[in-house]
């Protein structure tokens, strides 16, 4: 025979006839933490350390300008990108009303600081732009764990018009910049010659 349903004060126990209710599914993926860099970043600037001086070793915040004109652009790592940074660059620099440094200069810089981050081979760059004080500011970030590579100093500080330059690695991930003066050039006048 049948046994009865269990009972309780509202009536008969009976199985639910739906299913149990779900929590919905997340609509997005959680991301997984962000790596940790496993050194310290070492900060170098134009000149290196001479003999027996040790390096400083610092850690940098990450990159804001504040107070001034700036622009930025993601980019991806292609071979071209030099030349669309160098246009881009320029264009804002002379909407900003530069005239110095001219676009020679300018694309030199550009091509230096772009070709130094993509050779990290990371998947994009940033390059960010300021002025302040009749001075431009070049940053490329390649947003990589790339060791600074001094190599490029050198280009860079030969470049007519730059009044600094350096490399170093953050949080944000190797980055590469150069100060440049908009000041114009001044010309050296040959005096008379001595008879």
């Amino acid at each position: 025979m049948n046994e009865p349903l269990p009972m309780d004060g509202k009536g008969p126990k009976l199985p639910p006839t739906y299913p149990p209710r779900t929590p919905p599914p997340q609509r997005k993926p959680v991301e997984p933490p962000r790596p940790k860099p496993s050194t310290r970043p070492v900060t170098t600037s134009l000149l290196p350390p001479g003999p027996g001086q040790a390096r400083v070793q610092t850690r940098r915040p990450r990159m804001t300008v504040r107070n001034r004109r700036a622009a930025n652009w993601a980019l991806t790592a292609y071979p071209w990108t030099a030349a669309q940074a160098v246009t881009k660059v320029t264009a804002i620099v002379r909407a900003w009303g530069y005239a110095h440094p001219d676009d020679d200069q300018l694309q030199q810089t550009v091509r230096l600081l772009v070709g130094a981050t993509a050779a990290d081979n990371g998947r994009r760059i940033s390059v960010h732009l300021a002025d302040q004080d009749g001075m431009l500011l070049v940053a490329v970030l390649s947003h990589t764990d790339a060791v600074p590579d001094e190599t490029v100093l050198a280009s860079l500080a030969s470049v007519p018009g730059t009044t600094s330059c350096g490399t170093d690695a953050s949080d944000d991930g190797r980055r590469v910049w150069a100060v440049l003066s908009t000041d114009r050039p001044s010309t050296r006048t040959l005096g008379a010659p001595a008879v």
